[in-house]
């Protein structure tokens, strides 16, 4: 952006909001007018029009969206009202407007154009100019602003990773890469995918937050997988080969140990979440299936197996402990 367009371009009025709008009410607008003015959804027939419109609410909002260049914008323009560039220093111009701050009164004499931006914004030089926090620069054009934006993927599409369309508030569509093994509420930045520059510069960035859904069967623990597993009590007892699901969609068998109770994790390595570098395992945790009911020759069968079974109390130990 030039210098002469801080004093002369009014932002707000550009956006058709006051210069005292939240920050919530100038994006509204934005997005708003950003819709509208689009090239891509324009008219044909004003197309030029319509892209130059665009530009110029897109250089609006690049300053008034970020809170450093905001607060220079409003001192540069408080400062510089009714002022404006003519060569050569000529009455009613650039230096007349900073000549108080100026030497014996006398304009920038003794004390360059950069000495006094440099007091007032805590830097800048010809090169640097306003700062480090955007904004006006000599010989560098803007970066675009970034984009926040979310998005919502099910459980394996987190898996196994995904390539999604997305469509931005000023209507464009944006093909996003998501990784696999991409946690919950994990950041994913996509370079250049953000707001457009003002004056020709990068665009900036979008920066996605990602919402993985729930799963039915498996829960992710890091990049380890768990899953509840259902044993009948005959399985439990003498033990038995069972056949589990895993995140490829094929089983694989696990050897449940005689006297297994519930609670007990049976491990499968390298079965979990791979994020290219590592990979977790497939954690399944035993669940002793309890009969609802017993009917006929397995009730009789059952009591005679009462009568004879372990007498020990197994919440003994626990009672003990409790006490102490």
């Amino acid at each position: 952006m030039a210098s002469q367009d801080w004093f002369e371009k009014d932002f707000y009025k550009v956006l058709g909001v006051d210069k005292n709008a939240s920050d919530e009410d100038i994006k509204k607008t934005y997005r708003k007018l950003a819709r509208k003015f689009h090239p891509d959804s324009a008219d044909p027939a004003n197309k030029d029009k319509a892209e130059a419109k665009f530009k110029e609410i897109s250089e609006a909002y690049s300053v008034l969206s970020d809170k450093d260049q905001r607060a220079e914008y409003d001192q540069i323009r408080a400062m510089g009202s009714g002022a404006r560039f003519t060569a050569g220093g000529q009455p009613g111009g650039f230096n007349d407007a900073f000549s108080g701050f100026g030497r014996g009164g006398g304009g920038f004499q003794g004390a360059g154009f950069e000495d006094i931006l440099s007091g007032m914004f805590g830097g800048g030089s010809p090169q640097g100019g306003f700062g480090s926090s955007g904004g006006f620069r000599w010989g560098q054009p803007t970066k675009g602003q970034d984009m926040v934006s979310r998005v919502n993927i099910d459980f394996f599409e987190a898996v196994h990773g995904e390539t999604i369309s997305l469509q931005t508030p000023d209507g464009r569509t944006v093909k996003a890469k998501i990784p696999a093994g991409v946690a919950d509420k994990q950041k994913i930045r996509l370079r250049g995918k953000g707001h457009p520059s003002p004056d020709g510069g990068q665009p900036g960035d979008m920066v996605l937050t990602v919402t993985v859904g729930k799963h039915p069967v498996f829960e992710r623990d890091g990049l380890n997988v768990r899953l509840v597993v259902p044993v009948t009590f005959v399985e439990a007892v003498n033990g038995a080969t069972i056949e589990v699901p895993t995140l490829e969609g094929e089983t694989v068998k696990l050897k449940v140990a005689p006297g297994t109770p519930s609670g007990r994790i049976l491990r499968v390595k390298g079965r979990g979440i791979s994020n290219g570098k590592d990979a977790g395992d497939l954690l399944a945790e035993v669940q002793v299936a309890v009969p609802s009911h017993l009917e006929g020759a397995a009730l009789a069968a059952f009591e005679k197996f009462a009568e004879v079974a372990p007498t020990e109390n197994p919440r003994a130990e626990m009672l003990a402990k409790a006490k102490r």
